[in-house]
C-alpha cells in the first residue's frame, strides 16, 4: 500500500485541529437521508451517559443533520439533563423550531462574548458542520481548556482517497461511519488503546515505512488521549488537555505529543505539492527534537521556509494511530476514513500542539498520513504494513 502525506496541507487553525469544508445542502441530503439517526442518537446518548441535572446545549448547522437535533433534545431531557437549546454556528439566523430564551441570547455574539453565554454549560454537543474556526464551537473550547465542561464531536467528515485528495462524504461511506458508531466494540477499542499506552509510555515508539522513515521518540508522563468513545462526565474530568475532554464519534484514534527533545530520526516523504510547489525527494531529519537537515530535489526552499521555526525550535506535533476496524483501508474500502482513524493508519505531524500537551505553539500545522508504517513498541510490532496486528 502506498504511503501518502498531506505535503500541502498547511493550514491556519484555532488550536483544535479541524479540516473539513461545510458541506453543501445536496450532500446533506443524500447522507443523511439513508442513515438510522434514532438509533445513531442512543448511541450518543450511551457514550454521553448523561448525569440528572446536566445542561447541555449544541452548536449545529441548518440543514446538516436536524433531525438528530430533535431526537437527541428529547433523550437529554428524558434522562435527567436540561436541554437549553441549538446554537447556530453564525449567530445570525436559525430555523423558528430552534428558538428559544437561550438561543435568542448567542444572536451575533462574539467568541468572547458567547464564552461568558456558555460558562455554565456542562456538555456541548457538535453537531456535523461546525468546526472550531466558528465562534461558539472556538468559544466552548476555551472553556474546556480551563478543565471545565465537556464536548461530544459528533463528525461527518474526513475522509480521503489513496492520493491524499478529499472525497466527498456520499452516502456508501456514510453507512461505514454508521456502521462504525453503531457496531464498533468500544470497549475492546479502550483496552487496546490502554495496553498501547501502557507500552509506549514504558518503551517509547519507533515509526518506520519502506521509502526509508525511521523515528524515534518517548513521551514521559505526557498526556495520551484515547478517543474510545467514552464522553462520559467521569472520563472527562480526569483530563489532562483539551482533547480529552473533546471525544469524538465515530471513534479509534490514539494521539499523543512526544517529548520533543526525544524526537530522533528521518521522516521520508513521497512527492507532492506545498501549496502550488511540486516538491520531491524530500527528507527531513530530527535530532532532539529540532530540525537539523531538509533534502529535497526540487521545491527545497519552499519546505526550508516553511519549516524554519524547526531548526530553532521543537516542530513535532503528535503520533496518531488508529484502532477502529470498521474505519480500515481495505478492498472494499480503499478511502482513509476519518482522519486516519481506522485501524492500522498512522500519522506523524508537524505544528501547534498545545491541545494534546505538548510544548509547540504557532499557528502551523501540518498532517501526514502513512498508510503503509511499522510501529515498534519496545520488542513489539503494533502496526505493520498499515495494518494493526498486535
Amino acid at each position: 500500500m502506498k504511503q501518502i502525506n498531506f505535503i500541502g496541507f498547511l493550514i491556519l487553525i484555532s488550536l483544535a485541529f479541524s479540516c473539513k469544508e461545510k458541506p453543501n445542502e445536496e450532500t446533506v441530503s443524500l447522507r443523511a437521508s439513508t442513515l438510522d439517526l434514532s438509533a445513531i442518537s442512543n448511541r450518543l446518548m450511551q457514550q454521553i451517559n448523561i448525569t440528572p441535572g446536566e445542561k447541555v446545549f449544541m452548536v449545529g448547522m441548518p440543514g446538516e443533520f436536524d433531525s438528530v437535533i430533535v431526537l437527541l433534545s428529547d433523550r437529554i431531557n428524558a434522562a435527567g439533563g436540561v436541554y437549553m437549546g441549538t446554537i447556530n454556528v453564525d449567530t445570525t439566523a436559525w430555523p423558528e423550531s430552534w428558538n428559544n430564551d437561550f438561543v435568542k441570547s448567542t444572536k451575533g455574539k462574539s467568541k468572547e462574548e458567547l464564552i461568558e453565554i456558555l460558562s455554565g454549560m456542562d456538555l456541548g454537543i457538535m453537531l456535523p458542520g461546525p468546526v472550531p474556526a466558528d465562534a461558539p464551537y472556538g468559544a466552548w473550547q476555551e472553556i474546556m481548556k480551563k478543565q471545565r465542561g465537556r464536548a461530544v464531536h459528533f463528525h461527518w467528515a474526513g475522509a480521503f482517497d489513496i492520493t491524499g485528495k478529499g472525497v466527498a462524504i456520499d452516502s456508501a461511506i456514510s453507512k461505514i461511519y454508521e456502521n462504525a458508531v453503531l457496531n464498533s466494540n468500544y470497549n475492546a477499542i479502550a483496552a487496546q488503546q490502554a495496553e498501547f499506552e501502557s507500552a509506549i509510555r514504558r518503551d517509547g515508539v519507533v515509526v518506520t515505512n519502506p521509502a526509508g522513515t525511521n523515528i524515534s521518540f518517548r513521551i514521559g508522563d505526557r498526556p495520551v488521549t484515547k478517543q474510545d468513545g467514552d464522553a462520559s462526565k467521569l472520563r472527562s474530568d480526569k483530563g489532562r488537555n483539551l482533547i480529552d475532554r473533546e471525544v469524538e464519534i465515530p471513534a479509534g484514534a490514539i494521539r499523543v505529543s512526544p517529548l520533543e527533545e526525544t524526537v530522533e530520526g528521518v521522516i521520508v516523504f513521497p512527492n507532492g505539492m506545498w501549496g502550488d510547489q511540486k516538491v520531491e525527494g524530500l527528507t527531513v531529519t530530527f535530532k532532539k527534537g529540532k530540525i537539523t537537515d531538509i533534502k529535497a530535489t526540487e521545491g527545497l526552499e519552499t519546505v526550508k521556509t516553511a519549516l524554519a521555526p524547526g531548526r530553532e525550535g521543537y516542530l513535532f506535533r503528535e503520533l496518531v494511530v488508529g484502532f477502529n476496524p470498521l474505519l480500515a483501508m481495505s478492498d472494499t474500502n480503499p478511502n482513509i476514513l476519518y482522519y486516519g482513524y481506522g485501524a492500522g493508519i498512522v500519522r506523524l505531524s508537524f505544528g501547534n500542539s498545545e491541545e494534546i500537551g505538548g510544548l509547540v505553539r504557532g499557528d502551523f500545522v501540518k498532517i501526514n498520513f502513512f498508510t503503509d508504517a511499522m510501529v515498534i513498541v519496545g520488542g513489539d510490532i503494533w502496526v505493520k504494513d498499515g495494518k494493526l496486528i498486535k
